[in-house]
């Protein structure tokens, strides 16, 4: 099962937002995130959060009550933890976020830092970003307009070794760790692979250029 976070922040315009949820099996607005969506021409099964950046309340009473799980503002968990929180309970084993991008630079960094641990997310678009999660289960196959940028920044403890395919520089026999990334990379071919042999890598690549696959 696939489940989609829209959560708040900037996120893909709204022909785009909507084709991205086409497919998903769950769909959770994360409080502000529910602007997004309704932007979007959506309506989530579910909206999650203390609703303390939602600019107007009215807009939960289109949906059941039920379907809303409202917590207090103070808490230990983010509205995009809620969210992703919500999806694992509903047994969806893939989960991408939408939206998040630009704002508080510390929402950004606490967004990324999702991606360290387990379970986390697998995808994430912002209004200008397809950011994926690469793992030696998951090898990554891009479709892109040769002269695309990639960038790659290593996740989790390591060890870390990737392979690339179709990229100016290639990965191979990089010295990864901690505070490395490879920023920048160009792509040479319309079809480029990634595979990571150790550890966990955030590639981060524009929207703009095409789409990905996996």
């Amino acid at each position: 099962m696939r489940g989609i976070a829209v959560i708040g922040g900037a996120g893909p315009e709204p022909a785009r937002c909507k084709a991205l949820v086409r497919g998903a099996d769950i769909l959770v607005a994360a409080d502000s995130g529910l602007i997004l969506a309704e932007q979007a021409g959506l309506k989530p099964d579910w909206i999650v959060g203390d609703m303390d950046s939602l600019d107007d309340l009215q807009r939960l009473e289109a949906y059941p009550p039920p379907r809303i799980l409202r917590y207090p503002r103070d808490k230990d968990r983010t509205d995009t933890e809620l969210a992703l929180a919500l999806l694992w309970e509903k047994g969806c084993a893939e989960t991408w976020l939408i939206g998040g991008g630009s704002g508080r630079m510390d929402h950004l960094f606490a967004i990324q830092a999702l991606f360290e641990r387990e379970p986390r997310p697998h995808r994430w678009f912002t209004g200008k970003e397809d950011i994926h999660c690469l793992n030696a289960q998951e090898p990554l196959a891009l479709r892109l307009h040769p002269g695309a940028l990639l960038s790659i920044f290593p996740l989790g403890s390591g060890p870390w070794e990737v392979r690339s395919q179709g990229l100016k520089w290639p990965l191979e026999g990089l010295a990864w760790e901690r505070g490395f990334c490879g920023l920048s990379n160009v792509l040479l071919d319309a079809e480029v692979s990634l595979f990571a042999e150790a550890g966990r890598f955030l590639v981060i690549l524009p929207q703009e250029f095409g789409f990905t696959h996996h």
